[in-house]
């Protein structure tokens, strides 16, 4: 069945939580690589908070197929870096229904808004639920 995303989370405080990370990250931090199989990738540094947001949950779940559960200190998300950073500013936002948005609406509003780009698209296979942060 896999690792659930509290064992994953629970992995990246053991891993890191509570000190500086290897690259210099401040606690609270982590690093997350963004970008598909084959295609460039960018690291990005996140809040550490954010694993616990139901849409990122979603977008790491989503990025199984593609990546699996291993990573060594970066997670791995296989999706366009300018959807990751949408996601990132709507996670930011003090916008309350992000709270309450699905992964697939999130990304129907981000495709709509691009004019449908020809970026990697994460595809939704899994039934999604409306959860509360």
């Amino acid at each position: 069945m896999g690792i659930g995303m509290t064992s994953l989370v629970k992995k990246m405080v053991v891993c890191g939580g509570g000190r500086s990370f290897p690259g210099g990250l401040p606690e609270g931090r982590i690093w997350v690589c963004v970008g598909t199989e084959g295609a460039a990738a960018q690291r990005f540094e996140v809040e550490a908070n954010f694993l616990n947001h139901p849409l990122f949950e979603d977008l790491l779940r989503l990025s199984v197929p593609e990546f699996g559960y291993a990573y060594e200190g970066v997670l791995r998300v296989a999706c366009g870096i300018d959807f990751f950073l949408y996601l990132l500013q709507r996670l930011r936002s003090s916008d309350p229904s992000v709270h309450y948005m699905e992964l697939q609406d999130l990304m129907a509003s981000f495709y709509e808004s691009a004019g449908g780009s020809g970026q990697h698209r994460p595809s939704s296979h899994h039934h999604h639920r409306r959860r509360r942060f």
